[in-house]
């Protein structure tokens, strides 16, 4: 049986599909529309398919002690004055949603809270993310399903147990889940890529990888290895103020990591060998016999 696609935007996504390749911005943009709409402009100029944010209520996803806890920033003073700050309201992202039309690149987020899943509504995404932070809220997943889009389900700090309810939750219809290790940035011993292929065995969906370490290698691995999607985090510069940049890549990284896997795919032939044209005078020169 052939392994499910799913659409997302004009694209599929799945086995026998190229890999689709998510820049996660998320907060990066440091509460600066106009820094989010310069990462959006790398992301599409690397060949990115889509770009992700993330949107929260404040007061209904951190509670009224989390916000006052004291917290320099460049905000303000408190944990709630740096949640406020990162976060962008209609304006923005009416900006940022006619900035992505225009550069023809899908954009969509992970929304933590229901009224969040209401607002982003609103911009028509292509999809919507559920975050690994997210993956055990219930109630949540279900209000996601309501809108009757694809879902994208991250399953960072989860038990196999908890993975395999949020997806008897949210049904198995236009889902997408990536494997993920949720530390910033995580370590290599602890990334577990052959879960992938766990995946992969257990359920008939694409299956990704969000990945949240240092570099480019095993996020390309990934891809090799058989992920449908992969995610990272993408900023302008890691040495910017953020609690996110030290696990995210510059542009020239994300330029590489989708040129790798460019490469690889237009490399993989069909598995029938053959002798190219262009190998013709080589063998001709090179061979005594034969």
């Amino acid at each position: 049986m052939a392994r499910k696609t799913v659409k997302i935007g004009n694209t599929l996504v799945g086995e026998g599909e190229p890999c689709y390749v998510v820049a996660e911005i998320g907060i990066n943009h440091n509460g600066s529309v106009e820094t989010a709409k310069k990462i959006i402009k790398v992301s599409a100029g690397a060949g990115c398919n889509a770009v992700k944010f993330q949107k929260r209520t404040v007061d209904v996803v951190y509670t009224p002690e989390e916000l006052a806890r004291p917290r320099e920033n460049p905000f303000g003073v408190t944990n709630g004055d740096l949640k406020c700050g990162l976060e962008f309201g209609l304006e923005e992202y009416k900006e940022i949603d006619q900035y992505c039309k225009e550069l023809e690149i899908d954009w969509f987020a992970s929304c933590w809270d229901e009224a969040s899943v209401d607002f982003i509504e609103h911009f028509n995404p292509s999809c919507y993310k559920i975050a690994s932070a997210s993956l055990t809220d219930d109630e949540l997943l279900r209000h996601h399903r309501k809108y009757g889009r694809p879902i994208i389900l991250s399953t960072g700090m989860s038990t196999i147990e908890e993975i395999e309810h949020a997806i008897e939750v949210l049904g198995e219809g236009d889902l997408i889940v990536l494997h993920s290790t949720s530390t910033y940035p995580a370590q290599v011993e602890e990334l577990n890529l052959k879960m992938i292929h766990t995946l992969k065995e257990k359920y008939d969906l694409p299956i990704g990888y969000s990945g949240h370490e240092s570099g480019l290698a095993t996020a390309f691995a990934a891809a090799v290895m058989g992920a449908a999607m992969i995610e990272k985090h993408v900023t302008l510069d890691r040495s910017m103020w953020g609690s996110d940049q030290a696990a995210s890549i510059e542009p020239q990284g994300m330029n590489r990591l989708v040129d790798y896997i460019s490469q690889w795919q237009d490399s993989l032939g069909n598995g029938i060998k053959k002798v190219y044209e262009s190998e013709i005078p080589i063998r001709e020169k090179l061979r005594r016999k034969g």
